[in-house]
């Protein structure tokens, strides 16, 4: 039996991420800082074929401890896949004059210094896998196109995009190493109890996207699944938006 590494695995695409290799039949390890996320996600997954931490992937302490918890829970066992998902969900961060220097290391820990993290973390345990083994960071499409005071998060997700490429040059052939660019993925009912939602959305955001809807976490679980599976690709930034990036959107 497989088993993967998802973190900010409680909500949002990383607990879509986490259901879909379940329900395939893989273990799953599970890391999010949001403990009452992690605890619905529990309810959810049997103890014997899942592990989940309460963890802030930003902090090298807490990555330390839990994966010494998740070598323990191996027994000796090889780690297949790691998803760097962990991130701060919300890209805005207001005019640059503005923007303190906490809260950009704040958007900067949460997603690029989470995947150098626990990818450092992983790559042992990585290796073990007999087949070879995969990562796959989560970057965004704003890691190559821009949206007003969005400054922080594109960074943290361009620095995605280039640690990508760097660690799949390093530690290949045993572990590649690729990443997927989402667009526009309604998460509201892949939220905890109290911040789940139904989706709403105009006609006029659905007609952005060439394939004439809104994005799933599922879609993005299924691109994980591929890029695992994918043996002869690595180093690659996979865009999973509909065709969003490719469309001219013209002002009325």
């Amino acid at each position: 039996m497989k088993t993967i590494c998802v973190t900010g695995a409680g909500a949002g695409i990383g607990r879509a991420i986490a259901m879909h290799f379940h329900g395939a039949g893989w273990r799953v390890i599970g890391l999010d800082k949001d403990a009452e996320a992690l605890a619905e996600l529990r309810g959810a997954l049997p103890r014997d074929s899942a592990l989940l931490l309460t963890c802030d992937v930003g902090k090298e302490g807490e990555v330390t401890r839990s994966f010494v918890r998740i070598e323990e829970w191996l027994d000796g066992g090889a780690l297949d896949c790691l998803v760097n998902n962990a991130g701060i969900a919300d890209p805005y961060c207001g005019p640059l004059e503005d923007l303190a220097l906490d809260d950009w290391q704040s958007w900067i820990d949460a997603s690029l210094t989470a995947a150098f993290l626990c990818s450092r973390a992983a790559a042992p345990l990585l290796k073990r896998a007999e087949d070879g083994a995969s990562i796959t960071n989560i970057s965004s499409t704003r890691a190559v196109m821009s949206e007003p005071e969005c400054f922080a998060y594109a960074a943290a997700k361009g620095g995605v995009d280039a640690l990508t490429h760097a660690m799949a040059v390093s530690l290949g052939p045993k572990i590649r190493v690729n990443a997927v660019r989402p667009g526009w993925i309604e998460t509201g009912p892949w939220q905890k109890g109290g911040e789940r939602r139904d989706p709403s959305h105009r006609p006029k955001d659905l007609e952005q996207h060439p394939a004439g809807r809104i994005g799933r976490p599922q879609d993005i679980a299924g691109a994980v699944e591929y890029l695992h599976e994918a043996g002869f690709v690595t180093g690659q930034h996979l865009n999973v938006d509909g065709g969003m990036t490719v469309k001219m959107i013209y002002e009325d």
